[in-house]
């Protein structure tokens, strides 16, 4: 889903008829230096907003992370006794 920009930018780029030294194709002669485009700050859209609680399929990888780590010690354990 994406959010429209609240604020519609025009085209940031000089314009190439009133910009000097600009030869025909685009290219500057040597020695010239291109002027910069504009710049925008910010973001682009709007962040969400972020969850204020761990999800619950979080805790259910946690959980199983921690029951397959508990398995592996005893088998380990087993092993080794």
């Amino acid at each position: 889903m994406s959010v429209p920009d609240p604020q519609p930018h025009g085209n940031q780029d000089p314009d190439p008829s009133r910009t000097p030294d600009l030869e025909p194709g685009g290219g500057v002669p040597p020695g010239s230096t291109p002027p910069d485009s504009g710049t925008t700050s910010g973001l682009s859209a709007p962040e969400p907003d972020t969850r204020k609680r761990f999800p619950i399929s979080g805790w259910l990888t946690l959980l199983a992370v921690a029951v397959i780590a508990v398995v592996f010690l005893v088998v380990i354990i087993g092993i080794l006794s």
